[in-house]
């Protein structure tokens, strides 16, 4: 350690000191030079620095809730799906093909005048059943209806991998059935939680009186609706418990859960929904289960229809008539996130065709705009992370030999998918016609229902994607081990991908990418999973607590950092994503040191290779976020904020400090003693 404080303060002379004298140096040829804010010391706020003057030239624009760098790929690539939708939409494609799907959903939710004239007739089908329930299993039936249509309510079924078998599909029940974003709004008090509150149940109300309910009774029926999703709140888990994989996995036979919330028509439920020949079912959250049962007992059948129909509103309320969406965007967009003004109509359209039918925009999109060159340049970069990290993992000295062994192994094992899937999607099934936007999206939800239940009982496809190749993001699936890099997260927006230097695609692909999700398979959820994806403890009891002291000492570090107002960030519900940005960060840089850029030390813009290399990691966050979003994502997201993204990892990071002169009584300084060292 002491040899790491004298590597700190004996930083040559040559090397940045002030933003002003780094200035001199750079001559802002290049976008990482032209998001510099020069006025702002590193040692103080490496975020500002790095993307100051890039913020103070693009404000966040009146129609969004935040804007960066994955806007900015967005928007490349909304030009890029917006050329394949018009072709679709003007060819006479045959009946069935993917064109004349892609073209006439499209077609469908720009037809304004037409969804206009529908007004809410298009969602008939459902209102009818709900107005026609008179008994519980008529309750259950429909719910079962509204949930194959993707509505929230009640519960969240799915299917996926069984997390102790990950050869075999499970059924799972997951908390849900809440109009605000998750239990925290229910139960925060502070001024901002309590407005949302407020307006949350006066915009209920405005859209029963939408549907042609009285204001007194729009009133009293929102009053009714939000007292069962208060009280299903009260039992539904928090942020951070919801990441403990062992305490959310709770296998239970149908006739056992029956018996613990008999109020539940559960096999009522299944069979509607499909779910046949299953003699058991993996529960989340008991406790939620028994407060649904509870709440079937406490409210009555008119109350569970007013509920039914506030959130089949809610979840198609963007692509019904112009009052529906636009009392929509005020509450969802303005309140909630503090969106000034509606995207244009057809990025909106685009971004529900993308979610119905997203792959078969993607096999388009990778003929058009993805080389086999710049696959092979990605690929090649996961491999070098790779062993990078095995590298890391060997030199551990907080790790015993016999883990060591196995997290090799898993390494070893990790599965790698780049840039697209080499087996699409089969689409036959789907039905898609020009004539309602509603219709096709519920056609759309039912197709993807119904895809996912018929999964059980057969055998575990290891080669699907859960991301279209047109996405900016990544994943890493622990019950696969694998990591998913799409096409578009590589992107830096404005420059072709032949002109990025090492450092930039080390950083800004390497590091917050790829090297971020290959940690998320050893951070504090992923590493209890085995090579072959089953929750299984393979470290020593000795290993975990001495990573378990570590992580304590992330969750404090992050703990102490304030966001807004008093918001502070939740730090073991972010824990999983802090571990995983300082692991790609630490990662990414071996990589990058074996590169000849790094070894020849030539500067590019008056920055030397290790300069761009935290510089590109930082122009990988570009971005800001209004009040009102970032509020919400401290309450619902288990990731950090962009900035905290940066300056948090950064900090404890010493080749950092000597790249960029940071001393002791900086801001961005950290005792040795108290920065996280995990891989």
């Amino acid at each position: 350690m002491k040899r790491v404080i004298l590597s700190i303060l004996l930083i040559p002379a040559t090397l940045f000191v002030a933003g002003s004298a780094f200035a001199q140096q750079a001559k802002s040829r290049d976008f990482l030079t032209q998001a510099i804010d020069s006025s702002i010391n590193p040692g103080s706020d490496f975020f500002k620095f790095a993307t100051g003057t890039w913020m103070k030239n693009n404000p966040i624009p009146p129609t969004e809730r935040a804007w960066g760098i994955g806007n900015l790929v967005q928007e490349e690539t909304y030009q890029r799906i917006k050329e394949i939708l018009v072709e679709s939409e003007d060819t006479n494609a045959s009946k069935g093909s993917n064109e004349q799907k892609i073209g006439d959903f499209y077609y469908s939710g720009m037809d304004s005048a037409g969804i206009d004239s529908q007004g809410i007739g298009s969602l008939k089908p459902e209102l009818s059943a709900i107005e026609s329930i008179e008994t519980r299993a008529d309750l259950f039936g429909v719910t079962a209806m509204l949930q194959r249509e993707g509505v929230n309510v009640m519960f969240f079924p799915y299917v996926d991998q069984d997390q102790m078998k990950s050869d075999a599909y499970a059924f799972y029940i997951w908390q849900g059935g809440l109009g605000l974003p998750n239990r925290d709004y229910y139960f925060r008090q502070d001024a901002r939680t309590d407005k949302i509150r407020k307006e949350y149940k006066k915009h209920v109300a405005r859209m029963l009186g939408l549907l042609g309910e009285s204001d007194p009774n729009a009133v009293t029926n929102a009053d009714a609706i939000y007292g069962i999703e208060h009280f299903l709140a009260d039992s539904s888990r928090k942020l951070e418990d919801l990441r403990d994989p062992y305490a959310n996995y709770n296998k239970i036979s149908i006739a056992a859960l029956s018996d613990e919330a008999p109020s539940v028509e559960w096999r009522t439920i299944f069979e509607d929904e499909g779910v046949k020949n299953v003699g058991s079912v993996i529960i989340g959250q008991p406790e939620f289960c028994k407060q649904l049962s509870a709440a079937v007992d406490r409210y009555t059948l008119q109350q569970w229809k007013e509920y039914l129909k506030w959130h089949l509103i809610d979840a198609f309320a963007s692509r019904l008539s112009s009052p529906f969406e636009k009392e929509n965007f005020h509450f969802r967009g303005t309140i909630m996130s503090g969106i000034q003004e509606q995207r244009p109509r057809w990025k909106r359209v685009q971004d529900a065709t993308e979610s119905a039918v997203g792959e078969l925009l993607g096999q388009v999109y990778v003929q058009k705009f993805y080389s086999p060159k710049t696959k092979a340049r990605y690929v090649n970069l996961v491999n070098n992370m790779v062993a990078a990290f095995a590298q890391r993992i060997k030199k551990l000295d907080w790790m015993s030999d016999s883990t060591k062994e196995k997290a090799l192994y898993k390494l070893s094992k990790l599965r790698k998918k780049v840039g697209y899937p080499d087996k699409w999607r089969d689409f036959s099934k789907l039905s898609v016609d020009r004539g309602s936007f509603v219709r096709n999206s519920i056609n759309a939800d039912i197709f993807w229902f119904d895809r996912r239940i018929n999964k059980l009982g057969k055998p575990v496809d290891r080669e699907e994607w859960d991301m279209t190749p047109q996405t900016y993001n990544a994943y890493y699936n622990p019950s696969n081990n694998e990591i998913v890099l799409p096409a578009a997260i590589f992107i830096i927006p404005g420059v072709p991908d032949s002109l990025l230097d090492d450092a930039v695609v080390y950083s800004y692909a390497g590091a917050s990418t790829i090297g971020h999700e290959m940690t998320h398979g050893f951070d504090d959820q992923g590493r209890l999973y085995d090579a072959n994806g089953n929750l299984s403890d393979w470290w020593t009891k000795e290993d975990a607590e001495r990573f378990a002291q570590k992580t304590k000492l992330m969750v404090e570090q992050f703990d102490n950092y304030v966001v807004l107002d008093s918001m502070h960030i939740n730090g073991k519900a972010t824990l999983g994503e802090n571990i995983a940005d300082l692991g790609g960060l630490v990662i990414g840089y071996d990589a990058f040191k074996k590169t000849e850029e790094y070894r020849g030390g030539k500067k590019i813009d008056g920055l030397t290779p290790a300069q761009r290399f935290w510089l590109g990691y930082a122009y990988s966050w570009l971005g800001h976020s209004r009040d009102q979003a970032l509020a919400q994502q401290v309450m619902t997201d288990v990731h950090s904020p962009n900035f905290l993204r940066v300056d948090g990892p950064l900090s404890d990071i010493p080749a950092f400090y000597e790249a960029f002169g940071i001393h002791e009584g900086d801001p961005m300084w950290r005792p040795a003693d108290k920065r996280v060292r995990i891989w």
